[in-house]
Order: C-alpha cells, then sequence, then structure tokens
C-alpha cells in the first residue's frame, strides 16, 4: 500500500488496511454485524437527544472517499446527547457509505442484513477536547450516529402492482437537498457551498438504537467512536441512490474515471464486546 494512498480498490481496500494502520486488527474495530438476539437491553440507556437548532450546515465535497457534509463545529446549538453519552458532542459532519446498483452497501450489518447505504452523523467531544482532531484520537472523543437507508421499491413481482400504488416517487424528499448537489461535487478535491441544511429531516421517526464502543470505519481507524446505530431505516429511492453513483473517486485531472461506490468497510470481529439495545 506504500506509495498510493488507501481507498476501496483490490489493492488498496479494508483487507489491506492493517499494512500501514496496524489497529485494523484492534480489539474494538468497527463496523460490526449487529445480532439483534445478542443485543443486551439496558434500561439505564435513556433515549438520545438530538438538538439540531438552527443547523449551520457549511460546504458539500467529495473527499475521494464519500461525500461529505460539513458543519461549523463551534455551534454549540447541534449536539447529541443522552443515550450512552456522559457530555453533550457536537456536529461535525455527516457522510454516506453505500454500494453498487442492487448491492449491498451498508457498514454494520443487522443479523447479517446489509442495506443499500448507511448514514454517518459524526459528533465530537467538546466538552473535553479542545479540537475535532484531539477528540478523534481519544477512546471517548467522538459519538456517532449511523442510520441505514433501504430502498422503498421492494421488486417482490406478486406485489409489484401495490409497490407501484404506494411508492411510486416515494423519494426521500430532505435527501433530494443532498442529491441535488452532487453534480457539484463529482471530482475527488471538488467542494461547493451548502448552506442551511437541517439533518434532523433525515432522522427516522423511531430513535431506538443500539449501542457499543468501536472506530472509525476508515483510516487512521481510531478507536474513539461511541457507536450509535438507530434500528429503524429511511426509505429513499433507487434513483436517489443512483445518483451517489455518479460521483467518482478520482480527481479532475486524473485520466481514471472510477465510479464512487462500494465504498463501506465489511463488518469487524466482536471480540467480546457487548451491544446494549435501548429497546427490548
Amino acid at each position: 500500500m506504500t506509495g498510493h494512498h488507501w481507498g476501496y480498490g483490490e489493492d488498496n481496500g479494508p483487507s489491506a488496511w492493517h499494512k500501514d494502520y496496524p489497529i485494523a486488527e484492534g480489539n474494538r474495530q468497527s463496523p460490526i454485524d449487529i445480532v439483534p438476539s445478542e443485543a443486551v437491553f439496558d434500561a439505564r440507556l435513556s433515549p438520545i437527544s438530538l438538538s439540531y437548532n438552527n443547523c449551520t450546515s457549511l460546504s458539500i465535497s467529495n473527499n475521494g472517499h464519500s461525500v461529505v457534509v460539513e458543519f461549523v463545529d463551534t455551534d454549540e446549538r447541534s449536539v447529541i446527547a443522552g443515550g450512552p453519552l456522559e457530555n453533550m458532542y457536537r456536529l461535525k459532519q455527516f457522510h454516506f457509505h453505500w454500494g453498487s446498483k442492487g448491492c449491498c452497501g451498508s457498514e454494520h450489518t443487522v443479523a447479517g442484513k446489509t442495506f443499500v447505504s448507511e448514514l454517518h452523523l459524526v459528533h465530537w467531544n467538546a466538552n473535553k477536547y479542545k479540537s475535532f482532531g484531539e477528540a478523534a484520537a481519544a477512546p471517548d472523543g467522538l459519538a456517532v450516529l449511523g442510520i441505514f437507508l433501504e430502498v422503498s421499491l421492494s421488486g417482490n413481482l406478486d406485489s409489484f402492482k401495490i409497490c407501484v400504488y404506494l411508492y411510486t416517487g416515494d423519494e426521500h424528499r430532505a435527501l433530494h437537498q443532498i442529491t441535488d448537489a452532487l453534480y457539484m461535487v463529482r471530482f475527488k478535491g471538488s467542494v461547493a457551498e451548502f448552506k442551511g441544511f437541517n439533518p434532523k429531516c433525515l432522522l427516522p421517526n423511531s430513535l431506538e438504537y443500539w449501542t457499543y464502543p468501536g472506530s472509525l470505519t476508515t483510516p487512521p481507524l481510531y478507536e474513539s467512536v461511541t457507536w450509535i446505530v438507530l434500528k429503524e431505516p429511511i426509505y429513499v429511492s433507487e434513483k436517489q441512490m443512483g445518483k451517489f453513483r455518479t460521483l467518482l473517486f478520482n480527481g479532475e485531472e486524473e485520466e481514471d474515471r472510477n465510479r464512487m461506490e462500494n465504498n463501506y468497510r465489511p463488518p469487524q470481529p466482536l471480540k467480546g464486546r457487548m451491544v446494549r439495545a435501548s429497546f427490548k
């Protein structure tokens, strides 16, 4: 892997990351396969509280691995608290992981089931650390809210007519604001202004969750994340997912044109960690 950057290709993908990042084989790596029957209901877990008031999104960008929406990380009005967290954590950015057409794309799985995509809302412990960078390397530095995306049209031919009736045009309205902006950040390294977006509209109805101690799912793979993975997915259309796949892993000046897809790390060994559930 020396000589070129990590990525999701055959030679620089997740199975090779340990060469440059030995922590890839550590004891609290993410994502994991969440097995609901083995998760432990913890009555002490309070509901999570999300205050995304006057959310101040700044930009949308293509970092060569995903599409990222950045926020003013000094803003104390956009925070997550409660649940397994002892402090309030400030929103820094959100990004997505997805597969190729008709394929899996989520990082976490539930009893082996994969979803078409997974949204990660990344928060940092500003009570305890001076900067996002400092927090990202600390054991209790980050809290990431994971939300599964599921395509709403089932493709089951028996119920096809019902599906068409129910789901024609069943796009996720809030996600449109993001997918409509993707053309501006098609190439790696591109950034566009993206103001006034509140991610509250990307939350499912239920905030029941699983939680466990884990890591970043991309290098440097720091074991600094308290994961909060929502049980209920949000529903999107195949057309919306297709727009994510118009992004490229490459910069505009590069000759290669590799479509950005399958940018997910597979589940890692649990290594004795407990997954707790906020629900029975």
